[in-house]
Order: structure tokens, then sequence, then C-alpha cells
């Protein structure tokens, strides 16, 4: 009988708790795989090398790479975007002292926050906000997103995402028009005041600007900068920090692309 090989599967058990569940902390794969934490981080460290999983700088989770082998051979754009921008938002977050969200697009003009530099102790927001889907009419990365649309695009999703709104989401999609409108002339978009999106915002009441991602002539995602509102206008960050993240985005989009 040909014997196996520990180390391969261990990674393979590693790579089955990260693939089933999306987005695994160390302490969490250690229950899940019953594996000593020291051996899981060596594993991970290789397999983050390998690009087979990546790891968010803000919170240390795992989660599966780019360079994972897939059907076709293709890699996950999702992957992809957080693989192209995950120096460039921890630069961006250093150089502005603000929370960065990296949000990819999901279809239907939705975006998802694939990555993020928020840290509870010095932005006081909570960081859980990976695997999110932000309001496409109410967060600054879903505005930015659509903003950023073609015509006959921007048609098709605001009638599918406006079908099923209730609420202050239903306002804010009839005012979608004019928010976009707004949203060009400014160059970003701005979080709507009172906006909490979900429970680990709590950690105080956010505020937040955001432009898109582009690829050549698709969009591909949304970049935003954090803060707590209490601290700084958007005004304020817009006049400071606007540049600074409208070149990020390029330099995501670029990488991205190539």
């Amino acid at each position: 009988m040909t014997k196996t090989n520990r180390s391969v599967e261990r990674s393979m058990k590693i790579l089955e708790v990260v693939s089933g569940s999306g987005v695994c902390s160390l302490a969490f794969l250690a229950d899940q795989t019953g594996l000593p934490k020291s051996t899981i981080l060596r594993i991970c460290a290789t397999l983050v090398g390998q690009r087979w999983l990546t790891q968010s700088r803000s919170d240390n989770r795992y989660r599966i790479g780019s360079g994972f082998p897939r059907l076709g051979g293709s890699s996950d754009s999702m992957d992809a975007l957080v693989e192209a921008g995950s120096a460039q938002i921890m630069d961006l977050s250093g150089d502005t002292g603000l929370g960065v969200d990296l949000a990819a697009a999901i279809g239907n003009g939705r975006v998802e926050i694939v990555d993020t530099t928020r840290q509870y102790s010095e932005h006081g927001i909570f960081p859980d906000c990976i695997g999110y889907r932000p309001s496409p009419f109410r967060s600054a990365l879903g505005g930015a997103f659509l903003a950023a649309l073609g015509p006959k695009e921007l048609m098709e999703y605001s009638d599918v995402l406006s079908a099923n709104t209730t609420g202050r989401d239903r306002a804010a999609a009839l005012q979608l028009p004019a928010k976009l409108k707004d949203i060009r002339t400014r160059g970003f978009a701005s979080r709507e005041p009172g906006y909490w999106g979900r429970a680990v915002d709590y950690g105080g009441v956010p505020s937040a600007i955001g432009v898109a991602i582009r690829a050549g002539d698709q969009v591909v995602g949304a970049l935003s900068l954090v803060w707590l509102a209490e601290r700084r206008s958007v005004d304020e960050v817009a006049q400071a920090h606007l540049g600074r993240l409208t070149v990020t985005a390029k330099t995501i989009g670029a990488q991205f692309a190539s």
C-alpha cells in the first residue's frame, strides 16, 4: 500500500474548509481541521505564496486565491481583484489614515466587499465587512459603481435593483437619476447620512466616499475611504484625499486588467 503524504492531506483539508466557508480565521481553521495553529500557519503561508489562498492584511483571514485551479483554468475575477488591490489599499490607508474598502462587481449592478483595511482600534469601525453587499442606492461603493456604468447597463440593472426594494432603499432608488448626476459631477459617491448598512458598523456612525474601478472599458468594482462621521466631513476628506483615492482605483484597475 502506497504511503500517503500528510502535508498534502492537511493542505487539502485547509483548502476544503476555506472553499466551503468563504473567509476563515486561523482560529476557525484550527477548530474545523483539528490541526495545531503553528501547522496551519506554515501550510497557509505556502498556499498564499502559490496564490492558492489570499490573506487579508486587515484581519489576517484567509480566502481562496486567484491561483487556485478552477474548471477551464480561469481565475475568479473577485480573487483577481483582491490580488490586484491588496497592497494598494494598504498604501492608501497608510497615506490617508482612513479605512479602505475594496468591492468587486458581482452582477446585476451589485458589488461585494472583498477586502478592507478597517481596524477598530484605529478607525473606530468594526472590520467584519468582507462578503457584505452594500446598498446600490445608499452606499458610497454602490453609488460609485452604478454611476460608472453605461446607459444600457444602468437601465437594465436599475430596473432589476428597484424591483424588490422597500423602505429607505426604495426612496433612494426613486432619487437615483439625480444622485448619479451628482456623483458624476463631483467625481465621487458618498455614503447616505444615517445609512448603517449592517450591525458591525455600530462602532460609530460611518461616513464614506467611493470611486469606481475600471479595467479598460469594463467597470469591475469600486473603492472607498471609510471613517467615523463625527471626526471629519465628507467635503474635508474629499478635498484632502479624492485625488489619491482616484489614482489608487486606476492603479488597481490597470493591474487587474494585466
